[in-house]
């Protein structure tokens, strides 16, 4: 199981936030490059960057940083946040992205998932996000009536990467994953899931990595960040 570690780009720095809520945010570093190079040190196979301005505004806001961190590393990078259209993803992987993360779109634009995963197949990853098991939509600002579970069996049949599923009340918090929404996730996805939000001790990789194959990875962010979670033990753990 991949630990990945989190990259999350608001202004220019390197972020995490409380919730998704951009107004309670912890800057870690004003160059985010040089943190991609920390991660990579540590052992990192890929890490997962995040435009969170992009992810509100619907487009890409921090393409100068996700770019000197393609530069920084050798090690391959999924992108998300703004990616919202067919020249987007086109753009970001023609840049060298190895993947990007389709959001929003998931369920406003399922088009846009077929056609790209037709032109990129095993590119593309649907980010699922979801509070009380709701999917969010445009950078967790608003929120929908449908249910996680649901929209992950609608992914059927895609030549998708995976899905990116993260537990936003948890997100930030470091109080540990919801073992139970993942566990759910798991059963429905027709493709491989990387879990996100919450985790924070060694114990937390080893419970997700025990829901069994279809979970290709754990993202890890605030926990890395605050010394909480070594990344070369999570990695030998995962």
């Amino acid at each position: 199981m991949l630990i990945i570690p989190a990259i999350d780009v608001k202004d220019g720095r390197c972020v995490r936030l409380r919730q998704g809520d951009l107004q309670q945010e912890t800057v870690y570093s004003d160059d985010p490059s040089a943190v991609a190079q920390h991660w990579e040190r540590q052992g990192a196979k890929l890490l997962h960057v995040v435009d969170l301005n992009g992810a509100v505004e619907g487009r890409p806001r921090n393409l100068r940083q996700i770019e000197s961190i393609l530069k920084a590393v050798t090690i391959p990078i999924q992108v998300g946040g703004g990616v919202r259209s067919l020249e987007t993803v086109k753009d970001y992987l023609s840049r060298g992205i190895r993947r990007v993360v389709l959001g929003t779109a998931a369920l406003q634009e399922p088009a846009l998932i077929e056609k790209a995963c037709a032109e990129f197949p095993a590119r593309v990853l649907v980010g699922i996000d979801a509070r009380e098991g709701r999917v969010a939509l445009q950078g967790w600002t608003a929120f929908s009536q449908t249910l996680a579970t649901q929209l992950v069996t609608t992914l059927a049949g895609y030549r998708l990467a995976g899905v990116v599923y993260t537990d936003i009340a948890q997100d930030g918090m470091m109080a540990g994953p919801n073992l139970a929404a993942l566990r759910a996730m798991v059963d429905c996805s027709p493709v491989p899931i990387i879990a996100s939000g919450g985790i924070t001790h060694l114990q937390d990789i080893l419970a997700i990595k025990s829901l069994g194959s279809r979970i290709e990875g754990a993202i890890v962010g605030k926990a890395l960040y605050e010394g909480k979670l070594d990344l070369r033990a999570a990695i030998a753990a995962g």
